[in-house]
This record gives C-alpha cells, structure tokens and sequence, in this order.
C-alpha cells in the first residue's frame, strides 16, 4: 500500500493539523516526518481549540496510531507538556502514539545555542522560533547528536553530558548575554524524559514497511511549508529540514516509489511569520483585514502573521517540487467582503516579466504582477456543498485550477474540523 503525503506550499500555517484531523478516518496510521516543536497545528472540533507541536494529528481518532518518524527532532519538555494536554481525554497514549529510536533529541543547551546565535545576529537574524531546531539539526549532521534510542542505553547521561558541556563552550563563543540557569532547565529536562521513556519506541521505518505489507493506509504529516525547505526554501529564512516530499521519504525511511497521493494545502491568500522575503504583503487595509478576521497569529510563537495576496508564482513551484496530485484550499471564508481579489501570476524581476520563482525574492529585485477577479460577499462559514458556492468563489477557484493544473479537492470555510467542503 503506496503512502500518500500532506505537505503545506507556502511559508506554513497553511492548516494541515485541520485537513489531517479530517483526512484521518481514512487512514490507519499518521506520520510526522521532519520539523519540530517550531510547528503548530491547530484543531478545531466541539468548539475547543487545540495547538498540537509534535504529536501527529491524527492523535483524537481512536483507531489511528500515530508514528513520531526519525525526521523529527523531539524536546521532551515541550513533548511532556503536550502529553499532560491530552489526558482530559483519556487516550491510549502507550498504543495509539510511537516514536522513532532514530528521532534526534532537543536538549535546554540546543535551546540556549539558539538563542545566543539568533541575538548574535542583530538586524540580520532569521526570525527563529528559539525552540532549539537549527543547533538540533546541526548536531545530527555534524554526528554528534542524541536520539531517542540512546535513551533505552545505559550511559546515556554520560553522553548527555558530554554534549551539554561542548554547547557551553559554544555559547560563550558568541560572546552574548544570555541569562540562564542550566541546573533549573536540567532538572525539567530529566524528569520530562523520564516521561518519555514510558512511551513506546520503535525502529520506524521496520514498522512502517511491514505497515505497508499487510495493507495499512498511511498518511505522511509535514511541517512548516514547503517554502521553508533548508534547500528548496527562501534561504537563508527557511527551517532546517527538508518540508518537501523528499523530506518524507529520508524522515521516514519510505522508498520514492511507495508514495501516492501528494496532497498540498495552501491558504486562499499568503501568511508569514518571522523574517525573510514575501513579494506580495500588504500594508494597507486589505493586509489588516486579512490578519484580524483570519486571526493570523503563529500558532507556535504567537506572533503575528504577514498577510498578503495569493502568490501564484511560488505556489507553482511547490506544486512543482512536490509533484502534488491534489489540491486543498484553506480559509476561503476569510476574503470574504472584498470587491476584487488579486492573484500575483507572475513578477517583475530586475526589470523582466518572469513566471518562475528566481533565486532571489527580495524587494529591490522582485514586484509581483497582479491579476483580478471579482469578489463575494457571502458568509461561506454555514456552507457544506461546493454547489452552494457564490458564483466568484467558483470563479476564483476555477481561475488557480486553470492556472496550477490540478484539482482543488478541498475548500475550507471555517475553522472548526466540519466546515470543510469536498469537491
């Protein structure tokens, strides 16, 4: 059984917790395959609002088991907190939530590194969420760093220790203020992975292939966007993992030729959190709008998102390097009450009309060239069939089919988990 992925296409936040939440009664296993505690996914249903960071999504169905893949790099005290959130509910944690041996681990010091990196940068900082995620990525690939499996070994403090020390001396390096108290967060961090060793691990990608053997359906979860891929991304202001469907296959051990379905989620219009290049923010009006009804605040950071209109151009690349199959469109219900929407289809670069994404996006190369449709002003919010559509909505969704070549399969139109229309 081929394992279909559920990637977001732009800088994040696009809403694939919701879609997940959606899609999972389809599928016997959910799995996250890169990023970290810097993700948010939020849900919606009975009319509670829950920010998951780690734990996959598809977490509240009963019958999914939910797998933590060796792309993911865990921080047991964030992942200790989202643990004490779900027992309200009274889940089967130990069977319904597994966790790679080959995940790597966050410690307070990688948290620390991050932090003392991003303020040594001053104006050019990133705009890092300061969960640790980029020192944690660099110790993997430098092969210094701790994983899960370590945790089942009996000198793994030792090996704790070790590391701990060496980010200590590389935080003194950077020659900054950074108040801290390594024996306080210490003492959070052992307890937290005490928690985590009750859990269940496994060596994923043996289980993930037997999965597929006996004929499980298996949905791959991303984070972030894929605009934010280390490689593929608006460098240097992109995450430290693969977020594109290649990412799926190494953050879990999936061969390129089991996976399906490529399903990609972009919101009706362009949200941004933190630093880096958006050619098509708003400052005006339109761009407030967008950000107050949308309720665009970073699910992981709370900080507010830049808002602007769709930008077609980037969003054909990402349906481009993903090889997407299928289209979800989010928050529909937000342009609402506009009487024209533009679309960017294609930029001035450096003076030349181009429709592909260059290698730089900054302001002083790049504008975009707009395209208009008209408008709604309908409340999308009660609406459950496409046929109850307002004739602009159509013809904006008919418009991105046209132009991206693939079907809008989904239009969310409000937050909570049953305001999604299936076309």
């Amino acid at each position: 059984m081929a394992v279909d992925l559920l990637l977001g296409l732009q800088w994040g936040d696009e809403g694939k917790g919701k879609i997940v939440d959606v899609l999972t009664k389809n599928y016997d296993i959910i799995a996250r395959f890169q990023g970290g505690p810097n993700a948010g996914h939020t849900l919606e249903f009975d009319g509670i609002k829950h920010v998951l960071h780690t734990i996959p999504s598809g977490i509240f169905h009963k019958n999914a088991v939910n797998v933590v893949g060796n792309g993911v790099v865990i921080d047991p005290v964030i992942f200790k907190k989202e643990l004490d959130a779900l027992k309200q509910f009274d889940l089967d944690i130990k069977s319904k939530l597994l966790i790679s041996r080959k995940a790597h681990l966050i410690l307070p010091t990688h948290r620390l590194l991050d932090a003392a990196s991003e303020t040594a940068k001053g104006k050019a900082k990133i705009g890092s969420t300061l969960k640790g995620i980029g020192p944690t990525y660099m110790d993997k690939t430098g092969r210094n760093g701790m994983r899960i499996g370590d945790l089942e070994l009996s000198d793994w403090k030792e090996k704790y220790r070790a590391l701990a020390d060496k980010h200590e001396g590389m935080i003194n390096y950077y020659n900054v203020d950074i108040q801290y108290d390594l024996a306080e967060l210490e003492a959070e961090f052992f307890a937290s992975v005490e928690e985590l060793k009750k859990l269940t691990f496994i060596d994923s990608e043996e289980y993930l292939y037997q999965a597929q053997k006996s004929g499980k359906k298996i949905l791959a979860e991303g984070a972030q966007g894929s605009l934010l891929d280390i490689d593929f991304g608006t460098y240097p202001f992109v995450t430290s993992s693969n977020t594109t469907a290649a990412g799926a296959c190494t953050g879990l051990g999936v061969a390129p030729n089991q996976i399906g379905k490529v399903l990609g989620i972009f919101k009706a219009y362009t949200t941004r959190v933190g630093s880096g290049p958006f050619p098509t923010e708003l400052f005006d009006e339109d761009g407030e709008t967008m950000g107050r009804v949308g309720n665009e605040f970073g699910a992981t950071t709370g900080r507010p998102r830049r808002c602007g209109w769709l930008d077609l151009v980037a969003l054909k690349y990402a349906v481009q390097v993903n090889g997407v199959t299928e289209l979800m469109m989010m928050k529909a219900d937000v342009l609402s009450g506009f009487d024209t929407i533009k679309i960017c289809t294609a930029y001035n670069y450096k003076g030349k009309k181009i429709d592909h994404l260059p290698y730089s996006l900054e302001a002083e190369n790049v504008s975009p060239i707009y395209s208009e449709v008209k408008g709604w002003k309908e409340d999308l919010t009660q609406l459950d069939k496409a046929s109850e559509f307002p004739a602009a909505l159509q013809g904006y969704i008919d418009f991105l089919e046209k132009e991206l070549g693939i079907p809008i399969k989904i239009v969310s139109v409000g937050p909570d988990r049953t305001q999604t229309v299936h076309r």
